[in-house]
């Protein structure tokens, strides 16, 4: 459990912020001694003191690499003619045969199609004119082609939509089909109080963002009056109020004379407990008057 440093509300290890006063919880580590959990910040371990700022030894620098082996220089034989040098051997890398890989095979060039170049007759004046002249084949119909390859069935357009093939438009008279749940507002998430001596059901009120619960009193009229119910005598007039946030419900306690307990456990004055479902909420001691929280 991880103590608020705020209001001293105990909460699960894995939370982030405390459930009664939304106060950042501190990071928790594991105490590298003794594997305790402590306080990212803490300085000593409480178990084993333990001193947690303590700097990790870095590793040692890796020795630097010896320099490469020079190459011995060509010098020239002593009894070599002269323009001629001494043969020095050189190592030759090897390299395994299967580590070689070979190009992939390049395909044969396109052959590009000759295009005839008409031939001019020699006693022809104008050149322009004997190319003319020439029979010049018949190019197929490119509209008449793309409108054979259309389908004979066209799909059915939807309404609204002219089917003229040159221009798609809308008509004017149509009008966008009406949403009959855009008036609608989100609706709020109903809960109510299940009353565990009578085993009646009590619900929220879905219009109020803080609901008062006591007895009648000529300060703050209760909107769930208690006056009513066995053992009534330990509620208090102003006992406890259930705000409601969107979605999230809270109890807190008013500072009534015998308190308010939640699962058991006394929820200080001013200190708002989040509710779940199947809390138990007990107004004053003894659990004489309590409830089960619900969502309807």
């Amino acid at each position: 459990m991880i103590t608020c440093p705020n209001c001293a509300h105990a909460n699960p290890d894995t939370a982030t912020e405390c459930e009664a006063c939304y106060t950042p919880l501190p990071a928790m580590i594991d105490c590298p001694s003794c594997g305790a959990t402590v306080s990212a910040v803490a300085h000593f371990c409480g178990q084993c003191g333990h001193d947690l700022q303590q700097v990790q030894p870095q590793p040692s620098a890796q020795p630097p690499a010896p320099p490469a082996q020079s190459l011995a220089p060509t010098v020239i034989g002593a009894g070599a003619e002269t323009g001629t040098l001494a043969e020095t051997s050189m190592p030759q890398p090897s390299v395994p045969a299967e580590s070689v890989s070979l190009p992939p095979d390049v395909p044969p060039a396109m052959a590009v199609p000759s295009m005839a170049v008409p031939s001019i007759p020699e006693g022809a004046s104008d050149p322009v004119e004997a190319v003319n002249s020439q029979a010049i084949p018949d190019l197929p119909n490119p509209t008449a082609q793309s409108e054979a390859d259309l389908p004979q069935n066209a799909p059915d357009l939807p309404p609204g939509v002219s089917s003229d093939a040159g221009d798609v438009s809308v008509l004017e008279n149509a009008q966008p089909p009406s949403n009959p749940n855009a008036s609608t507002r989100l609706q709020q998430t109903a809960a109510r109080l299940f009353h565990v001596q009578s085993n009646n059901v009590i619900e929220l009120p879905l219009h109020l963002s803080v609901i008062h619960i006591g007895k009648p009193n000529g300060q703050i009229p209760p909107d769930i009056d208690l006056s009513g119910v066995t053992d009534s005598d330990i509620v208090s007039r102003v006992h406890a109020d259930i705000r409601v946030e969107g979605d999230t419900f809270y109890v807190e306690d008013l500072g009534s004379s015998n308190g308010t307990y939640v699962n058991n456990l006394p929820l200080q004055k001013g200190d708002r407990h989040r509710l779940r479902p199947g809390d138990r909420i007990a107004l004053g001691k003894g659990d004489k008057v309590s409830f089960l929280f619900q969502f309807s």
